[in-house]
Order: structure tokens, then sequence, then C-alpha cells
């Protein structure tokens, strides 16, 4: 079946790469944050009854945004122990979006104020904010270093999809992806990822309404597990781990570690070839994990009763765009649950010279062969291109520095992988 749809935000092509419910109903009882503060008192991490004789109060402010139940228990362990008041402060920064202490109003307004003295909610800051005639905004998000990154806002019919960085600049150097084309970025923190989701939310005030969350902005996630990791299970207080998907370039290491998470968002794999000589020259990540080894991982890969993995294929005219190619990719795919996303290129003549988008016809044609194989297949024709926000298309800081020679973005990625 051959469908077509509106793009999602995304790592590949353009101008850069870049959890309904509540989470599967965790519960966390009053022994659970009994047993953490003990953790931290045992350890001496934070006890706070001596913060006067290690000199804690003059020490930086605790930022609640990306604070975890044990971090804040150790918080209010000399202020108000209670249970109770771990999961209102939690509540507060994951679900309610606080925008401040001052907010959390069924707290005390001397546990407030004693609160503040130790503990700040700082999101990212906006830097700008570009929006398209067709609903889609993308902003411009400085962290507390200088880094920016950037999010977008996609409005759908029935819910609204949000896409997040994980890091800030990216060292896979895939030919079609602008963000790649300007080198690596460091790790976001589980914090900096969340703050960007809470910024779109307040901005957008979307608070309530039905979301959907992907990590296709800039970066590799499955190069930031922790930080990555750390945020779903903040965004999994109200979104869906079933409404969340994770796109990656194929780190093979990092799928195993995805794989055993207890909820695993959807995943989403970014192929864009149907041969080890081919990936391997559009996607440097290749020459690391092989596709082999990226296939026989996916077979491997636990799915959930009704999920599939989506197989993205940025379209290059001339490049990977043929009926060989399109033959090629439903063997590849033969006896796998996945579901396939054609993606025609997005250009950039500034960044990315020399690259195509294949045409109408042949991106109707590649679909075709995909679906006479009995594929379930989207055509995404990309949105938010007129504000640089389609798939690809983010650069967040990277704005004024000029673009990494092939072979030294090559070195960044077996120098970041091997890690």
């Amino acid at each position: 079946m051959l469908t077509r749809r509106r793009a999602r935000c995304g790592r590949p092509n353009g101008r850069g790469s870049a959890p309904g419910g509540h989470g599967g109903g965790e519960v966390v009882g009053a022994s659970w944050i009994k047993l953490a503060m003990a953790e931290y008192r045992d350890a001496r991490v934070i006890r706070t009854s001596d913060w006067g004789a290690l000199g804690m109060r003059n020490a930086s402010p605790l930022n609640l945004v990306g604070a975890t139940r044990p971090e804040i228990a150790a918080l209010l362990a000399d202020l108000d122990p209670r249970p109770f008041r771990v999961q209102q402060v939690y509540h507060w920064v994951t679900r309610r979006f606080a925008g401040s202490i001052a907010d959390m109003t069924d707290l005390s307004l001397a546990l407030r104020a004693a609160l503040s003295q130790r503990a700040v909610l700082a999101d990212p800051s906006l830097r700008a904010e570009h929006r398209g005639r067709d609903g889609t905004v993308k902003y411009a998000l400085e962290l507390a270093d200088g880094a920016v990154v950037e999010a977008v806002v996609m409005p759908g019919d029935d819910r609204t999809t949000l896409c997040l960085s994980s890091q800030a600049g990216c060292a896979m150097g895939c030919i079609f992806c602008v963000t790649g084309a300007f080198g690596a970025g460091r790790n976001l923190t589980a914090g900096e990822i969340f703050g960007q989701f809470r910024v779109l939310v307040r901005r957008g005030g979307l608070e309530g309404t039905p979301l959907n969350v992907v990590f296709m902005g800039m970066g590799e996630p499955l190069l930031n597990v922790a930080g990555v990791f750390g945020a779903l299970e903040f965004l999994y207080e109200t979104v869906s781990p079933k409404r969340v998907t994770l796109s990656t370039s194929g780190i093979v290491s990092g799928l195993a570690k995805l794989a055993a998470l207890p909820r695993r968002p959807n995943l989403a794999v970014s192929l864009n070839a149907t041969t080890q000589e081919q990936r391997q020259r559009l996607m440097p990540v290749a020459a690391r994990w092989p596709l082999d080894e990226l296939m026989d991982a996916l077979r491997r890969y636990p799915l959930e009763r009704g999920r599939r993995i989506t197989i993205e294929y940025v379209l290059l005219g001339g490049e990977n765009d043929s009926l060989d190619d399109a033959r090629r990719l439903a063997r590849l795919l033969r006896g796998l649950p996945v579901k396939v996303n054609l993606i025609p290129f997005n250009p950039d003549d500034e960044v990315l010279p020399g690259l195509v988008t294949p045409s109408p016809a042949t991106v109707d044609a590649f679909g075709a062969c995909l679906a006479g194989a009995h594929l379930n297949v989207t055509v995404r024709w990309s949105r938010g291109q007129e504000v640089l926000a389609a798939c690809g298309q983010l650069r967040g800081g990277l704005r004024n520095t000029a673009p990494v020679r092939r072979g030294q973005e090559e070195g960044a990625v077996r120098t970041t992988a091997a890690h």
C-alpha cells in the first residue's frame, strides 16, 4: 500500500540533522521514595542536615528541570521529607510545566521560599522563533553554556508533533544532512532535552493536548543514551511511549541498549541505501556498523504487539532512487515488521551542493515498486521548508560556522562511535 502524508521533522536531508497516558502507569510509592532518601543519606551524596558544614548552602542551585525523584527527595529531606511532597514537586515540573517555584501553589509559602534558596526552574532560553505558512514553528534555543539547538512544532489534524534535538551538532557526516556538514557537538543532558519539550509546550499552549514526540532533530540519539534515556522518563509522564519515536542512523551498540529498556519508544532507522558500498558513501557511520550488522540487529529487536520499525529512506536524485534500488530494498526488508517512509531530499545549494531531489515520477515509481512487494509505504513530502525546519534542515548554533570537509567529519564519526 502506497500512501502520502506530510513529513514530520527529521534528521535526514536538507539543512541539518539535528511520551495520552502517563507513561505506562508507573507508580512510585512511599516506600520507594523512602528507600531513595535512605540511599542518598547512606552514600552521603547530599546530607542536607550537614549542608552548613559542607558549605552546600553556597553551592549552585539544583535545576529542577531534569532532576530525578531521588534528587528531589534529597533536596527536601530537611525541609519536608514526606514522600508526597517529592511527587508534588516532580509533577509540577514534568506534568504541570511550572515556570517557577512560585507557581507550585500546593506547597506552602514557607516551603516555596526555602526551596527557592536551593533550586531553580531553568529551561533553555528562546533565541529565535520562525513560523511557516503551514503552521510549522521552529525555535532556536540557547543552553546555559551558550550552545544553540533547534526544535520544531508541527501541528496535525488530531495531534501536534514536537521534534527535539539530542546533541548540539552531529558527528555522523551523512552527505544529505546540514547538521552533519558542520560537525560534531556535545551531548545534551536529560534536562536540556526535556527543557526543549517544556518550552515548546508552554509557548504553544499545548498543555493537555494530544502530542507526538520525535527525536529527529540535531544529533544522533543513540550516541547520547544517558541524556536521551533520562529525558524519555520525563516525557513519559505526559506522553505515552507509543507516541514517542527515536530515529537513529544505525548505531548497533545503541540499539542493544534501547532494546533493554523496560519501556521503549518507537524505533525509526535512517537506512537510505541497499548495499554496504552505497550506504558507506552516503553515511560514513556504515564503516563502523556495516549494513549486515544493522539488519541483524533489527531482526533481533524486540517489538510489542502492533508495533513496527520505521525505515526512513531519503531519496537522492541519481544516487539511490532507481528501480534496482527499490527492488534491493524490498529484498533487504523481506520478513521484517517494518513500514517505509520515503523522504524526497530537501536541497540546500549553499551547504550541500550537487545533490538534487528526484522527480515526482521517480518517487512514485520507487514507492509503487515497494508497495508491489507488499510493503507499507508512505511518501513524506516535507513541511517547514520555508523556515528551514524540514527533514534535515536544522542547524542551531552552527549557522555562522563553516562546513566541515568530508574527510574531517569521517574522522569525527570514528572517534565518537568508539566510545
